[in-house]
């Protein structure tokens, strides 16, 4: 006698839920993809130290300037946003050959290249009208970080000259100005030492990227620097450039004795890490190094400033 089995709610339900996927959960990790959600992040850190930095040598208070704190996080958080979904529209035929982006949406068809453009647009309008607010120089400062992300980096040099670092660098280093200029000119020597080491260090810290993808890179046809020149030449332009970081500390001498020694060990342990490349044969694990401590190097600085300038 074939024994008969009656359906049961709650396996069903359990059944159902294993199988069907997490919309929720999918959408919110298209939405990081979307924005590059770590890249935007790490941008956003040195907007709130410019900012920050412009109060205490202004010599006022967080709490009177907070609806202006407000409107630069959110205009400069928005038009980054939208520069790197634009990023992301423009270089969809690219992502589709690299492994390193293959889960972003514009590659999965999550979402679709017209609806990316509008979004990566829409973002954009919305954070020049909010910085607008805040003030002209800080709108000047991003749409000059805009420009040079997505016109004459993505559209015009990524691939075609190994410079495209460098123009692309210039992006990245206008965020602490953004943040000073909403409450103070940035001609004063602290943001302009910010840009100097954020522009500086992007170099370093995208050469490592470009040599762990080296082969990503050159089938996609990107003009990186280790695809162009070769390993060798990019370990010395990595030393080069963390070397010029050496001095950058003590022109923040208002900062404290504290900062500079920090700093300074930073940098010689960066510094030191980057020659052992010299020494060793395997490049893709001094690569992950370098950019780790890239990673780590940038964030400890730039919250450090933060914690030196408390005011208790």
């Amino acid at each position: 006698m074939n024994k008969i089995e009656v359906p049961s709610p709650w396996k069903s339900a359990a059944e159902h839920e294993q199988k069907t996927p997490p919309v929720i959960i999918s959408y919110f990790f298209d939405i990081v993809y979307l924005l590059k959600g770590p890249v935007l992040l790490a941008n956003v850190i040195p907007v709130f130290t410019g900012f920050w930095l412009a109060l205490h040598f202004a010599n006022t208070s967080f709490m009177e300037h907070l609806a202006i704190f407000f409107l630069l996080l959110s205009g400069s958080t928005l038009v980054m946003a939208g520069a790197l979904v634009i990023n992301n529209w423009y270089d969809a035929d690219i992502d589709k050959i690299m492994a390193r982006t293959l889960k972003r949406p514009t590659v999965t068809g999550n979402i679709s290249l017209k609806t990316t453009l509008y979004i990566g647009i829409t973002l954009t309008v919305l954070g020049f009208f909010l910085l607008l607010i805040t003030s002209i120089e800080s709108t000047i400062y991003a749409f000059i970080g805009w420009f040079t992300y997505v016109v004459l980096y993505t559209m015009w040099s990524k691939r075609r000259y190994t410079l495209n670092t460098v123009i692309g660098s210039i992006s990245g280093a206008v965020t602490p100005l953004i943040g000073w200029a909403a409450l103070e000119p940035a001609t004063h020597m602290v943001p302009i030492v910010l840009f100097s080491i954020l522009f500086i260090w992007q170099m370093p810290h995208t050469f490592a990227i470009a040599m762990r993808k080296c082969e990503e890179y050159r089938a996609a046809g990107v003009a990186m620097l280790p695809v162009v020149h070769g390993f060798n030449v990019t370990k010395r332009q990595t030393t080069i450039y963390i070397a010029s970081l050496l001095p950058l500390p003590f022109y923040l001498g208002e900062l404290g004795i504290s900062f500079i020694v920090i700093a300074t060990l930073l940098n010689v342990t960066w510094l030191a890490l980057s020659l052992f490349g010299f020494l060793t044969k395997n490049n893709g694990k001094w690569a992950y190094m370098i950019f780790l401590y890239s990673v780590n190097y940038i964030t400890l600085l730039f919250v450090l400033m933060v914690l030196v300038t408390l005011p208790f």
